[in-house]
């Protein structure tokens, strides 16, 4: 099937859930025009999604700082010259009292994130704890913990735990550019653990980072080939922030954000679209933009993990004037 006949079927026919994507095929919806695009993305998503409900998550970092990888975006690796500090692990009792703040404020999803390469046996006890206390306040929960061995992840599922966050970052082609210290393979087998398990899968990528559209289109395309789709898919816009070595990254095309909003979103169609990291260097106009493109969750909360995030009354305003509202 050529890419322009395998697009124009694509737009006859938006009911088809499909997992063998080519990467022509994917080049050819990023080069539609930006309104036809935008057009089938939302009519995509109208089939699956309220288009006026966006998911509220928030994510609290249970352990920052220290980490031994050397993620070139991330200020909390120890090999880069960053402000942020390593830290213990949170106690359960804060762990709560977070939780309880964001239920109040209309969160439907807790996530607790760890700087670790993987989880060492002591902490992880610890967060087991952790996901079952806030599951009992009836919330959804999410960990993101680095690398995982197959007990581990039946061990949160026994725990309580409804999704792991493990996001791919970038294709596997320009994966090398980004990480040293742990393979692309690595990630993908910590998610057939994860999925093995019987946890809902987070995973998404980060857009900024130096890549190429090609790198994009290689991202979506192992996402949307995987035998099932991940329920929950993160789209990052790198946070430049100086110590990193991708501090002085040339600044992305906001439009070409959008897109890949918005190819996410027809490729992926039951998969919950959520805007993640960099929303604080978002304008308004472009946060709509990604809403219209399909994108139907957000983080809220002043912080993610250790950069900024909008403030929940800005987001609930941006709502109220979008005419959108929490998913309940």
């Amino acid at each position: 099937m050529s890419a322009e006949s395998g697009t124009n079927t694509l737009l006859q026919d938006n009911s088809t859930i499909r997992h063998d994507w080519e990467h022509e095929q994917i080049h050819a919806l990023f080069d539609l025009p930006f309104n036809d695009l935008l057009h089938h993305a939302q009519s995509v998503h109208r089939q699956y999604f309220n288009p006026n409900e966006v998911q509220l998550s928030t994510l609290i970092n249970i352990k920052s700082g220290g980490c031994s990888e050397d993620c070139a975006y991330c200020p909390q690796s120890a090999r880069f010259d960053t402000e942020v500090e390593a830290e213990p692990l949170l106690d359960i009792a804060g762990v709560v009292a977070s939780a309880k703040q964001a239920r109040a404020q209309g969160a439907s999803r807790f996530c607790m994130g760890a700087a670790w390469r993987s989880p060492k046996e002591q902490d992880f006890k610890q967060v087991l704890a952790m996901i079952a206390a806030v599951k009992e306040l009836g919330l959804e929960t999410c960990v993101t913990l680095g690398m995982l061995d197959e007990d581990q992840a039946f061990r949160l599922k026994e725990s309580g735990l409804d999704f792991y966050n493990h996001n791919l970052d970038t294709s596997e082609e320009y994966y090398g550019e980004i990480i040293s210290t742990r393979t692309y393979q690595d990630r993908l087998e910590t998610l057939s653990y994860v999925r093995k398990a019987e946890i809902n899968v987070c995973c998404g990528g980060i857009i900024g980072l130096g890549e190429r559209r090609q790198d994009r289109v290689s991202l979506l395309a192992t996402l949307s080939s995987m035998p099932v789709h991940p329920e929950s898919v993160p789209i990052n816009l790198l946070v430049q922030v100086e110590g990193t070595p991708l501090a002085e990254t040339d600044a992305l095309d906001p439009f070409e954000f959008v897109r890949t909003v918005a190819v996410a979103r027809i490729l992926m169609p039951r998969s919950t679209v959520r805007l993640s990291a960099g929303r604080s260097e978002m304008t308004e106009s472009l946060q709509a933009l990604c809403f219209h493109a399909g994108a139907n969750s957000i983080f809220y909360g002043e912080k993610l993990l250790t950069t900024d995030n909008p403030e929940h009354n800005n987001d609930l305003a941006l709502f109220e004037r979008l005419g959108l509202r929490p998913t309940q």
